[in-house]
């Protein structure tokens, strides 16, 4: 199942194209999970179509700038809607197939800003904090039905969007990912294939549940770590 906002479809159809193409099935939805019903729809199309449901990856998130006193309550709501609500709503329907079958996996992805984060991203932070403690909540109950719940808390990531928030948003220019690599200690930035090597790991191991997994070059909040991840004013 591949899923994302209507404006990311075109992304989506490559996607279920790639996975077609080397023998997989996909199936794309598009919609906002900010809304309960899509929340809902999207587990039991994923069930109608592929008979069950194995895993489930929450991995939609929004992150958008504000500190205490410049986030509006609108923001806010938003923000705690699609990056903790929804993989709420996610889990409780997922978990009616899974527990059917003694067995599934759910991976919350999370952000190493969840221990603390910065004042510039307040909201994210915190609906990431709220999602640590989701998954290790959620780990407790679903043991019962042998479904396993863990986290990944990735650092810097080089997504899609990076260069933008960074050359842009950041006004840090177009070469800031040559300054940026400098700092990084194996010599690269983290690429989305290695968060979801991670999650395959997860998905594949049987016996670990509750794990949160920082995946960062460095212990995040270490005076070593100290100005070497371009912190947003």
């Amino acid at each position: 199942m591949v899923h994302g906002l209507e404006s990311h479809k075109p992304q989506g159809e490559k996607l279920v194209k790639e996975i077609e193409g080397s023998g997989g099935e996909a199936l794309l939805v598009v919609g906002d999970l900010k809304q309960e019903t899509h929340c809902r729809d999207l587990i039991r199309r994923a069930v109608e179509r592929f008979g069950q449901l194995d895993i489930l990856v929450n991995n939609a998130g929004m992150v958008t700038r504000g500190n205490l006193e410049n986030t509006s309550v609108a923001l806010w709501d938003e923000m705690f809607a699609t990056d903790l609500r929804a993989p709420f709503i996610l889990c409780q329907e997922a978990v009616k197939d899974m527990k059917q079958r003694s067995s599934g996996c759910i991976i919350n992805i999370g952000s190493v800003l969840a221990y603390i984060g910065f004042p510039s991203i307040m909201a994210y932070s915190v609906a990431k904090g709220g999602m640590m403690t989701f998954t290790k909540n959620l780990a407790d109950y679903l043991k019962q039905y042998r479904i396993r719940v863990n986290q990944i808390n990735p650092g810097w990531v080089l997504t899609e969007g990076e260069h933008h928030v960074k050359a842009v948003v950041e006004g840090l220019g177009e070469n800031w990912l040559e300054e940026a690599v400098k700092t990084r200690p194996f010599g690269r930035m983290i690429l989305p294939a290695d968060i979801a090597n991670a999650a395959l790991f997860f998905a594949s191991n049987e016996l670990i549940s509750s794990a949160i997994l920082d995946y960062e070059q460095m212990p995040f909040g270490a005076p070593s770590a100290a100005g070497t991840l371009q912190v947003p004013q």
